[in-house]
């Protein structure tokens, strides 16, 4: 192989970042035969092989921790999905809902918490067959309620550290514990899962005219309780653990690979069968987007594109976060526009901006189909069924409610900078 280490490093860290950031926005693009994971991973092979970044160098920029505690959470998750636990959660809803309004109600809330304590994509991976199931078992138009669940689950996955991929990175590059993460973030996601319900229904006025009566729970939706017995509890135990991690001196990624251990050592599905089922893909896409965002970071790019002290603890750089995670989440999507901030964020030490961010980046996810992976996982998914949800068709909800969501964000941090 010729050496190609002569070349400019700031320069090849340049041109690689733009073609594997481009890959990320186009690979939404039908005609373009590429993926996010494989545009990430190409740049990550691009900054080792042109010399920007030495091998040792690539794997200590890879960010184990939050690795650690998402493979944690994909065995948990993974474990819960086989025993039905997510199944039980959905027949559960349509016994108590009883009819279209309330059944609305409970999607989002169910969705939302949900969604706060496990990793948001897995949540409406499995609840939107779930939905789309109990629509046409009572002849209700599904698309309403797969917005609902699209909302929700961005909106409540804001509450926590474990809720969603970008909260993981901002939680463990911050330090800022799980309880005090969820004591600042719960009241958006609480009252941003409030504007859900008059939104969906305002919008979809002619589905919500009048009440129509849930026909009984659909036998497809199956659920072992004693598979259950061990998986819950483990899961609940995680939880608890979660909150107590500082005092017992326990990291989260630690308290997550235990929960994970523990639930295939004594639960009853085959450790093989959970296995196949961790996302191994979004782990790699990861990994090389910490590589790529090293490579920029080692040639001084990000601090020539964004230079020290452009944060402070004040309420232009709350605005600012607000701002560039609005438009920027269209563009690259959430997640690797929250790898690209973390080392703006770092460099500044401010706890309220780091809340900010997370707050921001998830709740600027809802205001297009593209701004998040949950929702282009609950549209590919509805589309597999006959569902099919268009980008015009979710922004008249998404776009409205991102817009107040933001608003009580901004409302709320302020309240907190200024008490």
């Amino acid at each position: 192989m010729p050496d190609m280490h002569w070349l400019d490093p700031k320069t090849v860290s340049l041109v690689v970042f733009v073609i594997t950031y481009t890959g990320i926005i186009f690979t939404r693009l039908p005609w373009v035969n590429i993926d996010r994971p494989s545009a990430a991973f190409f740049g990550a092979v691009s900054m080792l092989l042109f010399g920007v970044l030495t091998l040792e160098e690539a794997v200590r920029a890879i960010d184990f921790t939050t690795i650690f505690l998402l493979l944690g959470m994909m065995i948990i998750i993974a474990t819960l999905q086989i025993d039905g636990f997510f199944s039980l959660i959905a027949t559960k809803s349509i016994a108590f809902s009883g009819n279209n309004r309330n059944l609305l109600v409970f999607v989002v809330f169910v969705t939302g918490i949900a969604s706060a304590f496990l990793v948001n994509d897995a949540v409406v991976l499995i609840f939107t067959p779930i939905i789309v199931l109990i629509c046409r078992h009572s002849s209700l138009d599904p698309i309403p309620f797969l917005a609902a669940e699209i909302l929700a689950s961005n909106i409540g996955s804001a509450m926590t550290i474990t809720g969603n991929p970008q909260n993981m990175l901002i939680g463990i590059n911050s330090g800022i514990s799980y309880g005090r993460f969820m004591l600042h973030l719960l009241p958006v996601s609480l009252l941003g899962m409030a504007v859900i319900v008059p939104v969906v229904r305002c919008v979809y006025r002619g589905e919500f005219r009048e009440k129509k009566i849930l026909n009984a729970v659909p036998e497809e939706l199956t659920y072992d309780y004693s598979s259950m017995r061990v998986s819950v509890p483990v899961f609940g135990g995680v939880i608890v653990l979660f909150f107590l991690g500082k005092l017992l001196r326990l990291s989260i990624p630690v308290i997550s690979l235990a929960g994970a251990s523990v639930i295939m050592l004594l639960g009853r599905v085959k450790p093989s069968l959970i296995i196949q089922k961790v996302d191994w893909v979004l782990l790699l896409f990861f990994s090389s987007l910490f590589i790529v965002v090293a490579g920029i970071e080692k040639t001084g790019l990000t601090e020539e594109w964004i230079p020290a002290g452009i944060l402070a603890e004040d309420v232009r750089s709350i605005g600012l976060l607000h701002a560039s995670s609005l438009i920027l989440s269209q563009i690259v999507s959430n997640v690797p526009y929250t790898v690209l901030m973390l080392p703006l964020l770092n460099r500044s030490h401010h706890e309220i901006l780091w809340l900010a961010l997370a707050s921001a980046s998830t709740l600027a996810g809802n205001a297009t189909l593209i701004g998040a992976m949950a929702n282009l996982i609950v549209a590919r998914t509805a589309s597999t069924l006959g569902v099919r949800i268009t980008f015009v068709e979710f922004l008249k909800t998404g776009l409205l409610t991102t817009l107040l969501s933001f608003a009580i964000s901004l409302v709320v941090l302020y309240l907190y900078l200024t008490i």
